[in-house]
């Protein structure tokens, strides 16, 4: 039997243009897996990106996400979109681990 890997983590964003995104919602573990799960019900894509949701898990809650990390928010944010006008897929990727 394989040791269990580390909590899961996840991080919510909301992005309501032209403000930069704040993040809404920071859970590992079984609080992880909930905003996850509940990202899921209601249809809004996830990405996987274990050291963007480490980076952003350090921030406060609805705070704007630092210019050191728009770069990395907007490739997040330009996947958003794509998905968005895709059809949803039977499984996506979260962000996080």
């Amino acid at each position: 039997m394989s040791a269990p890997g580390p909590p899961k983590l996840a991080v919510a964003l909301r992005y309501d243009a032209p403000h930069a995104p704040t993040v809404v919602a920071v859970g590992r573990g079984e609080l992880g897996q909930r905003i996850i799960d509940t990202a899921r019900e209601h249809g809004v894509p996830l990405e996987q990106n274990p050291a963007l949701a480490e980076a952003l898990s350090t921030l406060e809650l609805d705070a704007e996400i630092p210019a050191a990390l728009y770069e990395a928010v907007a490739v997040i944010i330009g996947f958003i979109l794509r998905a968005s006008t895709l059809p949803p897929p039977s499984r996506a990727p979260e962000l996080g681990r």
